[in-house]
Protein backbone atom coordinates (compact mmCIF):
# COMPACT_ATOMS: atom_id res chain seq x y z
CA UNK A 1 0.00 0.00 0.00
CA UNK A 2 1.25 3.43 -0.92
CA UNK A 3 0.84 5.37 2.08
CA UNK A 4 4.09 8.55 1.56
CA UNK A 5 1.34 11.56 1.53
CA UNK A 6 3.37 13.21 -1.94
CA UNK A 7 2.75 9.57 -2.84
CA UNK A 8 -1.01 10.19 -2.15
CA UNK A 9 -1.29 13.56 -4.04
CA UNK A 10 0.65 12.39 -6.58
CA UNK A 11 -2.01 9.81 -7.44
CA UNK A 12 -4.91 11.86 -6.21
CA UNK A 13 -3.71 14.35 -9.35
CA UNK A 14 -3.67 11.50 -11.72
CA UNK A 15 -6.76 10.68 -10.90
CA UNK A 16 -8.30 13.52 -12.28
CA UNK A 17 -6.17 14.29 -14.87
CA UNK A 18 -7.91 10.39 -16.00
CA UNK A 19 -10.72 11.69 -14.95
CA UNK A 20 -10.57 14.90 -17.09
CA UNK A 21 -9.60 13.15 -20.20
CA UNK A 22 -12.08 10.50 -20.01
CA UNK A 23 -14.60 13.19 -19.93
CA UNK A 24 -13.93 14.29 -22.86
CA UNK A 25 -12.79 12.17 -25.25
CA UNK A 26 -15.37 8.78 -23.78
CA UNK A 27 -19.30 9.89 -24.24
CA UNK A 28 -20.39 7.58 -21.99
CA UNK A 29 -18.35 8.99 -19.16
CA UNK A 30 -18.88 12.92 -20.30
CA UNK A 31 -22.37 11.87 -19.13
CA UNK A 32 -21.71 11.24 -15.91
CA UNK A 33 -18.86 14.02 -15.52
CA UNK A 34 -14.93 14.26 -14.12
CA UNK A 35 -16.17 14.87 -10.42
CA UNK A 36 -17.96 11.48 -10.08
CA UNK A 37 -15.70 9.73 -12.24
CA UNK A 38 -12.83 11.11 -9.90
CA UNK A 39 -14.83 9.83 -6.88
CA UNK A 40 -15.54 6.21 -8.25
CA UNK A 41 -11.36 6.05 -9.66
CA UNK A 42 -10.68 7.18 -5.79
CA UNK A 43 -12.76 4.58 -4.08
CA UNK A 44 -11.24 1.70 -6.42
CA UNK A 45 -7.82 2.72 -5.59
CA UNK A 46 -8.55 2.82 -1.51
CA UNK A 47 -10.93 -0.51 -1.36
CA UNK A 48 -7.99 -1.95 -3.70
CA UNK A 49 -5.59 -1.29 -1.08
CA UNK A 50 -3.79 0.08 -3.07
CA UNK A 51 -3.95 3.45 -1.23
CA UNK A 52 -4.80 3.99 2.45
CA UNK A 53 -8.71 5.54 3.37
CA UNK A 54 -7.05 7.78 6.38
CA UNK A 55 -3.82 9.96 5.00
CA UNK A 56 -2.76 13.56 5.51
CA UNK A 57 -3.22 14.52 1.97
CA UNK A 58 -7.00 14.03 2.90
CA UNK A 59 -7.43 16.28 5.98
CA UNK A 60 -5.33 18.98 4.00
CA UNK A 61 -7.78 18.77 1.35
CA UNK A 62 -10.62 18.51 3.69
CA UNK A 63 -9.43 21.78 5.62
CA UNK A 64 -7.67 24.41 3.38
CA UNK A 65 -7.81 22.91 0.16
CA UNK A 66 -11.60 22.41 -0.52
CA UNK A 67 -12.13 25.73 1.65
CA UNK A 68 -9.76 27.50 -0.93
CA UNK A 69 -11.99 25.88 -4.13
CA UNK A 70 -14.88 26.99 -2.94
CA UNK A 71 -13.32 30.74 -2.73
CA UNK A 72 -11.96 30.76 -6.04
CA UNK A 73 -15.66 29.19 -7.19
CA UNK A 74 -17.16 31.88 -5.44
CA UNK A 75 -14.69 34.70 -7.02
CA UNK A 76 -16.34 33.65 -10.44
CA UNK A 77 -20.09 34.10 -9.43
CA UNK A 78 -21.22 37.54 -10.96
CA UNK A 79 -24.69 38.06 -9.32
CA UNK A 80 -25.23 39.38 -12.79
CA UNK A 81 -25.20 36.07 -14.85
CA UNK A 82 -27.32 34.32 -12.26
CA UNK A 83 -30.21 37.17 -13.06
CA UNK A 84 -29.22 36.58 -16.86
CA UNK A 85 -30.10 32.67 -16.42
CA UNK A 86 -33.58 33.67 -16.76
CA UNK A 87 -36.60 33.49 -14.08
CA UNK A 88 -37.61 29.75 -15.90
CA UNK A 89 -33.91 28.21 -14.65
CA UNK A 90 -33.90 30.64 -12.05
CA UNK A 91 -37.64 28.71 -10.67
CA UNK A 92 -36.21 25.61 -11.20
CA UNK A 93 -33.35 25.62 -9.34
CA UNK A 94 -35.45 27.61 -6.51
CA UNK A 95 -38.05 24.39 -6.38
CA UNK A 96 -34.81 21.85 -6.44
CA UNK A 97 -33.49 23.86 -3.52
CA UNK A 98 -36.50 23.43 -1.10
CA UNK A 99 -37.17 19.91 -2.50
CA UNK A 100 -34.00 18.91 -1.39
CA UNK A 101 -34.71 20.75 2.28
CA UNK A 102 -37.79 18.87 2.12
CA UNK A 103 -36.08 15.61 1.30
CA UNK A 104 -33.41 15.85 4.34
CA UNK A 105 -35.83 17.06 6.55
CA UNK A 106 -38.03 13.78 6.26
CA UNK A 107 -35.66 11.54 5.92
CA UNK A 108 -34.07 12.68 9.21
CA UNK A 109 -37.50 12.20 11.03
CA UNK A 110 -37.94 8.30 9.35
CA UNK A 111 -34.59 7.01 9.96
CA UNK A 112 -32.58 9.15 12.97
CA UNK A 113 -33.01 6.04 15.08
CA UNK A 114 -31.19 3.89 12.07
CA UNK A 115 -28.58 6.78 11.37
CA UNK A 116 -27.55 7.58 14.72
CA UNK A 117 -26.93 10.90 16.74
CA UNK A 118 -25.16 12.70 13.81
CA UNK A 119 -28.53 12.40 12.01
CA UNK A 120 -28.79 16.23 12.29
CA UNK A 121 -25.42 16.81 10.66
CA UNK A 122 -26.13 14.77 7.74
CA UNK A 123 -29.42 16.52 6.96
CA UNK A 124 -27.57 19.53 6.65
CA UNK A 125 -25.06 17.95 4.50
CA UNK A 126 -27.52 15.71 2.26
CA UNK A 127 -29.34 19.29 1.98
CA UNK A 128 -26.77 21.20 1.14
CA UNK A 129 -24.96 18.47 -1.48
CA UNK A 130 -28.42 18.25 -3.30
CA UNK A 131 -28.49 21.92 -3.24
CA UNK A 132 -24.83 22.74 -5.20
CA UNK A 133 -22.85 20.03 -4.91
CA UNK A 134 -20.23 17.94 -3.05
CA UNK A 135 -18.19 20.56 -2.14
CA UNK A 136 -21.01 22.03 -0.12
CA UNK A 137 -21.43 18.59 1.38
CA UNK A 138 -17.34 18.90 2.75
CA UNK A 139 -17.94 22.53 3.37
CA UNK A 140 -20.99 21.81 6.13
CA UNK A 141 -19.53 18.73 7.49
CA UNK A 142 -16.92 20.35 8.66
CA UNK A 143 -18.28 23.36 9.96
CA UNK A 144 -20.05 21.05 12.02
CA UNK A 145 -18.03 18.10 12.94
CA UNK A 146 -19.00 15.14 11.41
CA UNK A 147 -17.33 12.12 12.09
CA UNK A 148 -15.24 10.22 9.86
CA UNK A 149 -16.70 7.34 9.47
CA UNK A 150 -20.11 8.79 8.90
CA UNK A 151 -18.94 11.29 6.78
CA UNK A 152 -17.20 8.68 4.20
CA UNK A 153 -20.51 6.90 4.58
CA UNK A 154 -22.32 9.75 3.75
CA UNK A 155 -19.98 10.48 0.61
CA UNK A 156 -19.90 7.07 -0.52
CA UNK A 157 -23.98 6.80 -0.80
CA UNK A 158 -23.68 10.65 -2.21
CA UNK A 159 -21.82 9.11 -4.97
CA UNK A 160 -24.21 6.26 -5.36
CA UNK A 161 -27.49 8.49 -5.75
CA UNK A 162 -25.58 10.81 -7.64
CA UNK A 163 -24.79 8.53 -10.24
CA UNK A 164 -28.19 7.03 -10.23
CA UNK A 165 -29.79 10.86 -10.47
CA UNK A 166 -27.68 11.35 -12.87
CA UNK A 167 -28.86 8.49 -15.26
CA UNK A 168 -32.81 9.56 -14.07
CA UNK A 169 -32.28 13.02 -15.51
CA UNK A 170 -31.21 11.57 -18.61
CA UNK A 171 -34.10 9.77 -18.91
CA UNK A 172 -36.82 11.45 -17.84
CA UNK A 173 -36.80 14.50 -20.45
CA UNK A 174 -36.67 11.70 -23.55
CA UNK A 175 -39.76 9.64 -21.59
CA UNK A 176 -41.99 11.58 -19.98
CA UNK A 177 -41.75 15.04 -22.54
CA UNK A 178 -42.82 14.21 -26.39
CA UNK A 179 -41.52 17.98 -26.86
CA UNK A 180 -38.04 16.49 -26.01
CA UNK A 181 -37.31 15.26 -29.61
CA UNK A 182 -34.30 16.03 -31.73
CA UNK A 183 -34.55 19.65 -31.84
CA UNK A 184 -31.67 20.68 -30.48
CA UNK A 185 -29.51 17.73 -29.99
CA UNK A 186 -27.62 18.31 -33.76
CA UNK A 187 -24.45 19.34 -33.00
CA UNK A 188 -24.32 18.63 -29.37
CA UNK A 189 -20.86 16.58 -29.52
CA UNK A 190 -19.30 19.83 -31.42
CA UNK A 191 -20.65 22.04 -28.24
CA UNK A 192 -16.80 22.80 -26.20
CA UNK A 193 -16.86 22.29 -22.68
CA UNK A 194 -14.95 24.78 -22.36
CA UNK A 195 -16.75 27.26 -23.54
CA UNK A 196 -19.61 25.96 -22.07
CA UNK A 197 -17.99 25.64 -18.59
CA UNK A 198 -17.10 29.19 -19.12
CA UNK A 199 -14.53 30.11 -16.00
CA UNK A 200 -14.58 26.66 -14.24
CA UNK A 201 -13.14 24.87 -17.47
CA UNK A 202 -11.16 27.58 -18.95
CA UNK A 203 -9.25 30.93 -18.64
CA UNK A 204 -10.17 33.86 -20.86
CA UNK A 205 -7.06 35.20 -21.83
CA UNK A 206 -3.35 33.98 -20.02
CA UNK A 207 -3.36 33.74 -16.50
CA UNK A 208 -0.51 36.38 -15.27
CA UNK A 209 1.57 36.38 -12.42
CA UNK A 210 -0.55 39.15 -11.05
CA UNK A 211 -3.98 36.66 -11.18
CA UNK A 212 -1.99 34.03 -9.35
CA UNK A 213 -0.76 36.91 -6.68
CA UNK A 214 -4.05 38.05 -5.87
CA UNK A 215 -5.89 34.70 -5.72
CA UNK A 216 -3.32 33.42 -3.49
CA UNK A 217 -3.87 37.01 -1.49
CA UNK A 218 -7.85 36.56 -1.28
CA UNK A 219 -8.04 32.71 -0.56
CA UNK A 220 -5.66 33.74 2.50
CA UNK A 221 -6.89 36.71 3.88
CA UNK A 222 -10.75 35.40 3.26
CA UNK A 223 -9.74 32.04 5.45
CA UNK A 224 -8.45 34.84 7.96
CA UNK A 225 -11.29 36.94 8.19
CA UNK A 226 -13.79 34.43 8.19
CA UNK A 227 -12.18 32.93 11.47
CA UNK A 228 -11.65 36.16 13.20
CA UNK A 229 -15.30 37.34 12.32
CA UNK A 230 -16.83 33.80 13.35
CA UNK A 231 -14.95 34.75 16.31
CA UNK A 232 -15.57 38.23 16.93
CA UNK A 233 -18.59 38.78 15.47
CA UNK A 234 -21.62 36.29 15.70
CA UNK A 235 -20.51 32.41 16.86
CA UNK A 236 -21.37 30.57 13.25
CA UNK A 237 -19.24 28.26 11.56
CA UNK A 238 -16.23 30.00 9.63
CA UNK A 239 -17.84 28.84 6.47
CA UNK A 240 -20.68 31.05 6.71
CA UNK A 241 -18.48 33.88 7.05
CA UNK A 242 -15.91 32.51 3.78
CA UNK A 243 -19.21 32.11 1.83
CA UNK A 244 -20.03 35.75 2.34
CA UNK A 245 -16.85 37.22 1.85
CA UNK A 246 -16.08 35.46 -1.33
CA UNK A 247 -19.20 36.80 -2.33
CA UNK A 248 -19.53 39.93 -1.53
CA UNK A 249 -15.02 40.21 -2.67
CA UNK A 250 -16.41 38.73 -6.66
CA UNK A 251 -18.64 41.30 -7.13
CA UNK A 252 -15.76 43.90 -7.45
CA UNK A 253 -14.86 44.61 -10.68
CA UNK A 254 -10.75 44.21 -10.69
CA UNK A 255 -11.33 40.55 -8.67
CA UNK A 256 -13.72 39.48 -11.42
CA UNK A 257 -10.90 40.09 -13.35
CA UNK A 258 -9.09 37.72 -12.13
CA UNK A 259 -8.16 35.09 -14.70
CA UNK A 260 -7.96 31.55 -13.87
CA UNK A 261 -9.72 31.67 -10.26
CA UNK A 262 -13.01 29.03 -11.07
CA UNK A 263 -10.46 26.70 -12.88
CA UNK A 264 -7.88 26.48 -10.16
CA UNK A 265 -11.24 26.35 -7.30
CA UNK A 266 -12.57 23.63 -9.90
CA UNK A 267 -9.55 21.83 -9.74
CA UNK A 268 -9.07 21.96 -5.65
CA UNK A 269 -12.72 20.43 -5.68
CA UNK A 270 -11.83 17.64 -8.19
CA UNK A 271 -9.01 16.41 -6.00
CA UNK A 272 -10.93 17.13 -2.49
CA UNK A 273 -13.70 14.82 -4.28
CA UNK A 274 -11.44 12.05 -4.98
CA UNK A 275 -9.67 11.71 -1.88
CA UNK A 276 -13.40 11.64 -0.20
CA UNK A 277 -14.01 8.82 -2.86
CA UNK A 278 -10.58 7.23 -1.47
CA UNK A 279 -11.82 7.75 2.06
CA UNK A 280 -15.01 5.57 1.10
CA UNK A 281 -13.65 2.16 2.15
CA UNK A 282 -16.22 -0.24 1.97
CA UNK A 283 -15.37 -1.76 5.33
CA UNK A 284 -16.26 1.27 7.07
CA UNK A 285 -19.55 2.07 4.94
CA UNK A 286 -20.63 -1.24 6.06
CA UNK A 287 -19.23 -0.39 9.86
CA UNK A 288 -22.18 2.42 9.38
CA UNK A 289 -24.90 0.53 7.75
CA UNK A 290 -27.30 1.05 5.02
CA UNK A 291 -29.51 3.77 6.57
CA UNK A 292 -27.36 6.42 5.19
CA UNK A 293 -27.46 5.45 1.49
CA UNK A 294 -31.33 5.19 1.70
CA UNK A 295 -31.33 8.55 3.93
CA UNK A 296 -29.25 9.74 0.78
CA UNK A 297 -32.34 8.18 -1.42
CA UNK A 298 -34.82 9.67 0.46
CA UNK A 299 -33.52 13.25 0.07
CA UNK A 300 -32.99 13.14 -4.02
CA UNK A 301 -36.28 11.10 -4.08
CA UNK A 302 -38.17 13.69 -2.31
CA UNK A 303 -36.36 16.35 -4.33
CA UNK A 304 -37.28 14.89 -7.16
CA UNK A 305 -40.79 14.71 -6.47
CA UNK A 306 -40.67 18.66 -5.78
CA UNK A 307 -38.90 19.23 -8.59
CA UNK A 308 -40.82 17.49 -11.68
CA UNK A 309 -43.81 17.18 -9.55
CA UNK A 310 -44.27 21.40 -8.72
CA UNK A 311 -42.12 22.24 -12.08
CA UNK A 312 -43.92 20.96 -14.04
CA UNK A 313 -48.10 22.16 -12.18
CA UNK A 314 -46.41 25.75 -12.53
CA UNK A 315 -45.71 25.13 -16.33
CA UNK A 316 -41.91 24.63 -16.18
CA UNK A 317 -40.40 21.86 -19.17
CA UNK A 318 -38.88 19.07 -18.11
CA UNK A 319 -35.49 19.95 -20.40
CA UNK A 320 -34.77 22.95 -18.31
CA UNK A 321 -35.87 20.90 -14.71
CA UNK A 322 -33.71 18.13 -15.49
CA UNK A 323 -30.68 20.37 -15.72
CA UNK A 324 -31.94 22.19 -13.09
CA UNK A 325 -31.84 19.19 -10.69
CA UNK A 326 -28.63 18.33 -12.24
CA UNK A 327 -27.12 21.85 -11.07
CA UNK A 328 -29.10 20.76 -7.51
CA UNK A 329 -27.54 17.26 -7.26
CA UNK A 330 -24.32 17.68 -8.70
CA UNK A 331 -23.13 21.54 -8.98
CA UNK A 332 -22.45 23.18 -12.09
CA UNK A 333 -20.55 20.74 -13.70
CA UNK A 334 -23.28 17.87 -13.70
CA UNK A 335 -25.83 20.09 -15.28
CA UNK A 336 -23.25 21.17 -18.24
CA UNK A 337 -22.80 17.24 -18.58
CA UNK A 338 -26.37 16.86 -18.84
CA UNK A 339 -26.98 19.75 -20.99
CA UNK A 340 -24.24 18.72 -23.52
CA UNK A 341 -24.87 14.95 -23.62
CA UNK A 342 -28.52 15.83 -24.57
CA UNK A 343 -27.93 18.64 -26.67
CA UNK A 344 -29.56 21.43 -24.76
CA UNK A 345 -27.28 23.92 -25.89
CA UNK A 346 -29.74 26.44 -25.23
CA UNK A 347 -29.93 25.75 -21.39
CA UNK A 348 -26.16 24.89 -20.88
CA UNK A 349 -25.28 28.34 -19.31
CA UNK A 350 -27.92 28.81 -17.60
CA UNK A 351 -27.15 25.29 -15.72
CA UNK A 352 -23.84 26.50 -15.15
CA UNK A 353 -24.95 29.79 -13.29
CA UNK A 354 -27.16 28.70 -11.41
CA UNK A 355 -24.88 25.21 -10.35
CA UNK A 356 -22.26 28.33 -9.67
CA UNK A 357 -25.33 29.89 -8.04
CA UNK A 358 -26.10 26.37 -5.88
CA UNK A 359 -22.02 26.92 -4.49
CA UNK A 360 -23.07 30.13 -3.17
CA UNK A 361 -26.29 29.21 -1.14
CA UNK A 362 -25.69 25.66 -0.46
CA UNK A 363 -24.17 25.88 2.71
CA UNK A 364 -26.94 28.25 3.95
CA UNK A 365 -29.49 26.25 3.12
CA UNK A 366 -27.47 23.07 4.63
CA UNK A 367 -26.85 24.79 8.14
CA UNK A 368 -30.06 25.98 8.23
CA UNK A 369 -31.73 22.84 7.72
CA UNK A 370 -29.70 20.82 10.49
CA UNK A 371 -30.53 23.33 13.06
CA UNK A 372 -34.14 22.79 12.54
CA UNK A 373 -33.62 19.11 12.23
CA UNK A 374 -30.97 19.29 15.44
CA UNK A 375 -34.13 21.32 17.28
CA UNK A 376 -36.75 18.88 16.08
CA UNK A 377 -34.85 15.56 17.11
CA UNK A 378 -33.83 17.33 20.31
CA UNK A 379 -29.90 16.51 19.72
Amino acid sequence: MISDPTAVFFLLAAVVAVSLALEVRVRFFRAFGAALVGILLGMVLSNAGLIPGDSPAYDFLMGPGVSAGIILILLSVDVRTVVQAGPTMLAAFAIGAVGSAIGAIVGALLLSGAVGPDTWKLSGQFAATYTGGGANFAAVGAALGTGGEMFSAGIAADVIVTAVWMAACLAVPVILSRAAGPTGAAGAEEIDHAAAAGKLYASVGAVGLMDVALMVAIVFGTLWMSRILGEVLAPVPSVLWLTTLALVLAQIPRVGRIRGAGVLGNYLVLLFLASNGAKSVVANILAVGPPVVYYALITVALHGVVIFGLGSVVGLDLRTLAVASQANVGGPASAMALATARGYADRLLPGVAVGLLGYAVGNYIGLGVAWIVRGMLGA
